[in-house]
């Protein structure tokens, strides 16, 4: 029977929909009941599996971290990027995996001999094994161009952190001093600072390079930490009572340090050609250290005669700066969601 309160439309349709103690079935005929069972069981099943079939609301959500190594996997340039420096990393630590012989040990009988068994890359101009010498070059490349990007790292985005965080007078200070080493060529003042230095290691070429690097890296990440320090978050934080230090560590700094790793990643390829530069000029490393710069710089009279002698260790460096470079790439589409 019909219930006087309930009016009916149409064909006998009720407008105001079941009652709770009511069941519901679908009518079979297309009408606007089925498409209401449609439209719950849609809801349903984006409840349980996320909009695009992500996580639901009882999971945990990814973090910029997880959301971007996520990205990176499904990145075949990140992929071939880390496959390669892998590479090169492993034969800087463990040359002898791939090259027996002794890179300072050499033989003027064959000074400039082509491709022979057993010596795929040929003789350089003192005799010594070009393949050897090129796979142990990894290592002073790469140890330099590691070491001052972390230094460079550490140091600027210390400095610039802090500078962005609590401006004022020291702000002003450091951009000004940032200023002053921007000024400064970077070949010319690798010419003076280290022609007086007499050490064959590598630690003048990574001061050095640490000394022009840091100011680079300082206004990235002060630039960076003013735009952190501006959002709500941290406002909140402030307005709760958090202190300068927890604010700077929990908050500000997690979020501002994306655009560090990303200039300082491609920032690596940069030192390991300046590196090269700079003892191509004479004033980098020296010998007895074993350096892709050295060789290129001793290849470079004879390029006519014995080519091989500057192809290879120029390949190698060549691909080492484009590997970092391609990774600098990648991990900065990552992180950046404008780029997505």
């Amino acid at each position: 029977m019909p219930d006087p309160e309930r009016p009916e439309g149409p064909g006998g349709y009720d407008p105001v929909g079941p009652r709770p103690h009511e069941a519901v079935s679908p009518t079979g005929q297309g009408g606007p009941m089925d498409l209401a069972l449609d439209e719950a069981e849609s809801v349903e099943g984006i409840e349980k599996t996320g909009p695009r079939g992500g996580t639901g609301p009882g999971e945990k959500p990814r973090s910029l971290w997880s959301d971007a190594w996520h990205q990176l996997r499904r990145n075949p340039v990140f992929i071939i990027s880390s496959l390669m420096i892998l590479f090169l990393v492993i034969i800087s630590i463990w040359p002898q995996l791939i090259a027996s012989g002794d890179p300072l040990q050499c033989d003027l009988s064959k000074s400039q001999q082509g491709s022979s068994p057993g010596h795929p890359f040929g003789y350089d101009t003192q005799g010594c094994d070009v393949y050897t010498r090129t796979v142990y070059g990894a290592r002073a490349s790469i140890t330099v161009g590691v070491c001052a990007t972390l230094g460079a790292a550490l140091l600027g985005s210390l400095l610039g952190g802090l500078a962005g965080f609590f401006g004022g007078w020291g702000d002003a200070l450091l951009s000004r001093v940032a200023d002053i080493f921007f000024g400064i060529p970077v070949v010319l003042g690798g010419l003076v600072f280290l022609s007086v230095v007499t050490s064959t290691t590598v630690w003048p070429v990574v001061g050095f390079i640490v000394l022009l690097g840091w100011p680079q890296i300082a206004r990235i990440g002060r630039g960076s930490v003013i735009t952190a320090k501006q959002n709500d978050y941290v406002q909140a934080a402030r307005a709760l009572g958090a202190g300068n230090g927890r604010m700077m560590l929990r908050h500000v700094a997690p979020n501002a340090v994306a655009p560090v790793i990303v200039v300082a990643t491609i920032a690596l390829g940069t030192y390991i050609a300046l590196e090269a530069t700079l003892s191509f000029l004479g004033v980098g490393l020296r010998p007895p250290t074993v350096s892709w710069g050295i060789d290129i710089s001793n290849a470079a009279s004879q390029i006519r005669n014995a080519p091989h002698m500057l192809l290879w260790p120029a390949g190698a460096l060549s691909l080492t700066v484009l590997a970092f470079i391609m990774l600098g790439d990648a991990v900065r589409d990552a992180l950046d969601p404008k780029l997505r």
